[in-house]
């Protein structure tokens, strides 16, 4: 009798278990049914799994930066490829294995299928490549990319939050963006529109730069500079003779379209040699962390508060840029920072 008790109460535990694996089985298949509507960055509502799980990225331009600095990283199952991210990787090592399933309007939709994603991540300006992914059944969220400015910016971050269900980290990256932006503009309105440093960006190539409806001017304006290139507007490029003509007082040189430029190569120019900006020294190269500091991402308040520190060092000697770099990688990547690192940061090599 007490060994058929024993028996009876074994079964009952066991019939017990598997309900409940069932349960929570029907559970998570519920989530994965239930669907939301997401307003993306292009003002399309777009509807999308309750709980997404696996995220093709089909664009750069912060995107990827964007899934990783929220705790989804692990959710991308495709996206171009991050070597020329070294950090990134290194921090997300998964990162390194990532196929690349194409971008923008050239994409692999074949590819993308095999590889059952959740939703796509494209980019607003990939109008035909993100139209053969819809027709193939995938949702399309799309993103800003290159084409943000702040506000802009941050409601892509809030949008994010929502897809991932991160509204708390969006949030909070959301809030350190505000609260930045109140400090800088606290230091910078102090400084008269006169005496404000004139600067130049370089993007590339010495006569490639952005006019007034391009992030550079965003970074710089915020920094409280004065962007020599606003009057272009939409345009990009220049001739030697309206840079001669502006003088600006500084210069900062990105890679992030182009090529590399060194200090040196500014410095060695012949026809630069009466430019203000040569004469001083006062040539820097824009810092690159996960991602470029002169582009609309997650840390690009980073490269806000570098450049305002660069230009106006008098008025941000509260801040410790070192220190303020190793902090914002701890409480949002949850990553420590070395000393080495962010030394490679603020001195690009490519």
């Amino acid at each position: 009798m007490k060994k058929r008790k024993i028996a009876l109460f074994l079964v009952t535990l066991l019939l017990i278990s598997i309900l409940s694996g069932c349960g929570q089985q029907d559970n998570q298949e519920t989530l994965q049914e239930q669907k939301k509507t997401i307003v993306d960055m292009a003002g399309k509502s777009v509807e999308v799994p309750e709980k997404v799980e696996k995220i093709a990225v089909t664009c750069y331009g912060g995107a990827s930066h964007e899934v990783a600095i929220l705790g989804a990283g692990d959710k991308i199952v495709a996206q171009p490829p991050m070597q020329r991210f070294p950090q990134l990787v290194k921090m997300l090592p998964g990162f390194a294995d990532v196929p690349d399933v194409g971008s923008f309007d050239e994409v692999n939709v074949e590819e993308i299928l095999k590889l059952e994603p959740d939703v796509v991540i494209a980019s607003v300006s990939s109008e035909k490549g993100n139209k053969k992914i819809e027709e193939a059944g995938i949702p399309v969220v799309t993103v800003l990319t290159g084409r943000a400015d702040i506000e802009g910016l941050k409601k892509e971050f809030k949008m994010m939050g929502d897809l991932l269900n991160k509204e708390k980290e969006a949030e909070k990256l959301v809030a350190f963006w505000n609260e930045r932006l109140k400090l800088i503009e606290d230091h910078v309105s102090e400084i008269p529109q006169d005496e404000r440093k004139r600067v130049y960006y370089v993007l590339g190539d010495l006569l490639h730069t952005n006019g007034g409806s391009f992030w550079g001017h965003y970074l710089i304006t915020t920094a409280g500079g004065i962007n020599v290139a606003e009057e272009i507007g939409k345009a990009r490029d220049i001739s030697i003779e309206q840079l001669l003509e502006w003088d600006p007082e500084v210069m900062i040189l990105s890679s992030n379209e182009g090529r590399f430029i060194p200090v040196e190569e500014v410095k060695n120019n012949p026809q630069m040699a009466d430019v203000k900006a040569v004469k001083d020294n006062a040539l820097h190269l824009c810092p690159v962390g996960t991602f470029w500091w002169d582009r609309p991402s997650p840390e690009a308040i980073l490269g806000m508060t570098w450049l305002a520190k660069t230009l106006y060092p008098d008025k941000f000697t509260d801040i410790d840029l070192e220190k303020d770099i190793k902090d914002f990688y701890k409480e949002f990547y949850n990553y420590e920072l070395t000393s080495d690192e962010v030394k490679a940061f603020l001195n690009p090599t490519e």
